[in-house]
């Protein structure tokens, strides 16, 4: 792999991750539930604080591969 191109990859990784952080703080803002959903586990303790956002993750995950498989589909045309 040329550095070149490699240059335009790691370009191209910055400007989506840049796009999807830009999403993720808009849907914050509007009250989207990303974060709180049910089955997010939260802790709370005198001192002590622990927090698994499970189903967020689980959730995010599956958005994620759907979206790079399809832009992945769309690239090997």
């Amino acid at each position: 792999m040329e550095l070149s191109s490699l240059g335009k990859m790691i370009v191209l990784v910055g400007i989506s991750l840049v796009i999807v952080g830009g999403l993720l703080w808009l849907l914050g803002r509007t009250g989207f539930p990303l974060g709180r959903l049910p089955g997010d586990i939260h802790i709370e303790r005198d001192g002590f604080s622990c927090y698994v956002p499970l189903v967020t993750m689980l959730v995010l995950s599956i958005v994620l591969t759907i979206l790079l498989n399809i832009i992945i589909r769309l690239l090997a045309r």
